[in-house]
């Protein structure tokens, strides 16, 4: 695979992380209904997906120089990881979920809405497996292609935050239904049991 076919590679793997039906993406989503401070939370949780999967690629660059089977081990805890979480989503996508309405809510201010946000996004111990699981990932692609494969998981970060955030609004018929849910989650679980084999297997 040449190096800058890793950018898209890493767009479709952080969409299919990114894209799961969560706390912070479904706040982003009511926000993005009700036309809430919309721009700001869209560059927040860009630039935190930015800091926190640079400091991954970082550390885990850290620990591959320390000890080389690492390579191995990120490549098998990742691929098993993933698989998992792709098996858990497509069982979440069998059973029908609670739908998000836009309501009439009165507005909330800019610092309330940053500091929920941040609480949602830096509070979650789901997110820094993720990234951890992410850093090991790019790692696994060498010390130069580790930055192209970044460069997808953070240009794939941008991309989904603004179509949620943005587009919301526009999609609010679609997605304020349960069986919308179910046909995205449906989607990601084939998105990750394809990467998750796909990493077991390239060794």
């Amino acid at each position: 695979m040449t190096m800058w076919m890793l950018v898209p590679t890493g767009l479709l793997t952080g969409v299919a992380l990114i894209a799961a039906v969560g706390a912070q993406n479904a706040y982003l989503l009511r926000q993005g209904l009700r036309r809430q401070h919309v721009g700001a939370l869209v560059a927040f949780c860009a630039l935190s997906d930015i800091v926190l999967i640079g400091g991954a690629v970082l550390g885990v660059g850290a620990a591959i120089s320390a000890w080389p089977p690492f390579l191995d081990v990120a490549r098998w805890g990742g691929g098993l990881f993933v698989i998992g979480y792709g098996l858990h989503v497509g069982w979440r996508a069998l059973r029908p979920g609670a739908a998000l309405t836009a309501g009439v809510t009165p507005t909330i201010s800019l610092r309330r809405s940053l500091t929920t946000m941040a609480a949602l996004t830096w509070l979650n111990p789901h997110l820094y497996l993720d990234i951890i699981v992410l850093g090991s990932i790019a790692n696994s692609h060498g010390s130069e292609g580790r930055w192209w494969y970044y460069a997808g998981l953070v240009s794939a970060s941008a991309l989904w935050f603004s179509v949620l955030g943005f587009g919301s609004r526009r999609l609010a018929g679609f997605f304020t239904r349960p069986r919308s849910w179910q046909v995205l989650d449906a989607l990601i679980a084939v998105v990750m049991l394809a990467i998750g084999i796909g990493l077991i297997t390239s060794g």
